[in-house]
């Protein structure tokens, strides 16, 4: 009984989208796109380090992103909650990237400059809700 209870635990789970990384894709949208890092540097950013788009003070350890602004009407609005597949979340959508790029996000990397250079460039799939 404790087997097919821990079963059907993990079978809610997986069509729930509970306790994973990525949330069920049947309930939220997705799409893929370019990912990118960012760090609150003088040289990466409009003048204030910390200071997102939208206003938001950003913090070392936030889980935050930047998105393209033709993703915006799509829904990845403001505090928008974002899953990155392979990679986890929630990430708050808290800042725009550059008018020049289309489907693309910015992850958050704090001052950690090295750690964003690492991540390099990659293609993901993101997941949200409107």
């Amino acid at each position: 009984m404790k087997k097919l209870l821990i079963i059907l635990a993990l079978l809610a789970a997986v069509l729930l989208g509970i306790g994973w990384n990525v949330p069920n894709p049947v309930l939220w949208n997705s799409m893929e796109v370019t990912a990118t890092a960012y760090n609150s540097t003088p040289g990466q950013t409009s003048g204030h380090p910390f200071i997102a788009a939208w206003g938001d003070r950003l913090k070392p350890g936030m889980k935050c992103i930047a998105v393209s602004r033709d993703l915006i009407p799509l829904g990845l609005d403001h505090r928008t909650k974002v899953y990155i597949e392979n990679i986890g979340g929630p990430y708050l959508v808290l800042d725009k990237t550059n008018k020049r790029f289309e489907k693309r996000i910015d992850i958050y990397y704090g001052v950690d400059v090295q750690a964003a250079r690492e991540f390099g460039i990659k293609t993901v799939t993101i997941f949200w809700k409107d």
